[in-house]
């Protein structure tokens, strides 16, 4: 929860587009919009925290390719992932109270969306080309 909360604090989630959309799985988001604000906190993985709740729906979780590899990348969960996701240590950190209804309707057009390694180097320069009008995070901030 740390690392989301600093995160958020810095503005990292601000203008951030959800780029990746798997309609009745998850929606995530988490490629900063400045390709230098992502090498920043892409590239400085933190430990995995115990799986202390389940992936239900709307529980919101780090992304992550391996053991103690969760940087910046969130997703939400569009339904009960936990028989999947539990045991591969994807722990939940936060879960939507209110608007899990937008979220569901989030949608990546263009077949299996931005290629994350372009984003990551272009940022949204990227996705106003490629992808115009993905949904994005106008304002990320703790209240």
């Amino acid at each position: 929860v740390k690392r989301f909360e600093e995160l958020v604090s810095c503005g990292f989630y601000s203008n951030a587009r959800f780029h990746r959309v798997i309609p009745g799985f998850i929606a995530q988001v988490g490629i900063a919009a400045d390709p230098a604000v992502y090498a920043k906190w892409g590239n400085s993985p933190i430990r995995d925290d115990p799986v202390k709740a389940k992936n239900e729906p709307g529980t919101v979780s780090f992304a992550m390719r391996g053991p103690d590899t969760r940087s910046c990348q969130i997703f939400v969960n569009y339904k009960d992932n936990s028989a999947d996701l539990d045991s591969q240590g994807f722990s939940p950190i936060a879960k939507v109270k209110e608007g899990m209804d937008v979220i569901i309707a989030l949608t990546v057009p263009g077949g299996s969306g931005p290629d994350q390694p372009t984003l990551k180097e272009r940022g949204n320069a990227y996705l106003d080309e490629a992808f115009p009008g993905l949904s994005e995070i106008v304002e990320a901030k703790k209240l």
